[in-house]
């Protein structure tokens, strides 16, 4: 049996998704724990699979209107996450937004999906990853990355 290898012999990408690995098990055990604020079994688990899907893009650069598999917008990599997780999403935010069960900010917990809005106008989308974090493709030029939600103008989505 060949001898483990060390955390210096590990390539960069590979420690980004040992430590992505290590949130996502640490987020979803802590919401798991807390009866009666996860969703349904099924939910959870489909929500759990996209949102290990959408974290193991991290890096994917942003390209307007792309949804997979090397590059994405915001709602292209909800789109992909989910449908990687046997469910399917319309493609746009604002259509993601409609089809989702709106829950509140107490209620959300990793893999709900987190939309940012003007006024009633649904403008980006991204996974709840817990501790007021989100993945998410941010913009041109940027590329997809675990991020403080940065504004109160969010609501959050369900996806059943």
């Amino acid at each position: 049996m060949p001898a483990p290898i060390s955390t210096s012999q590990r390539s960069p990408r590979q420690l980004r998704r040992a430590g992505t690995t290590a949130f996502l098990t640490a987020a979803l055990a802590g919401s798991l724990l807390a009866p009666g604020l996860a969703p349904p079994a099924d939910a959870a688990a489909v929500a759990a699979r996209a949102l290990h899907v959408a974290a193991a893009q991290s890096g994917a650069p942003y390209q307007w209107g792309a949804s997979g598999p090397y590059r994405f917008d915001c709602s292209g990599l909800t789109f992909y996450a989910f449908r990687a997780a046997g469910r399917r999403l319309p493609r746009t935010a604002a259509a993601q937004y409609a089809r989702s069960r709106h829950i509140s900010a107490a209620s959300r917990t990793p893999g709900d999906l987190v939309f940012f809005h003007t006024g009633r106008y649904v403008y980006h989308v991204g996974f709840y990853a817990g501790h007021n974090k989100i993945w998410h493709a941010p913009h041109t030029g940027a590329r997809v990355r675990l991020e403080r939600i940065w504004t109160h103008a969010v609501w959050y989505g369900r996806i059943a």
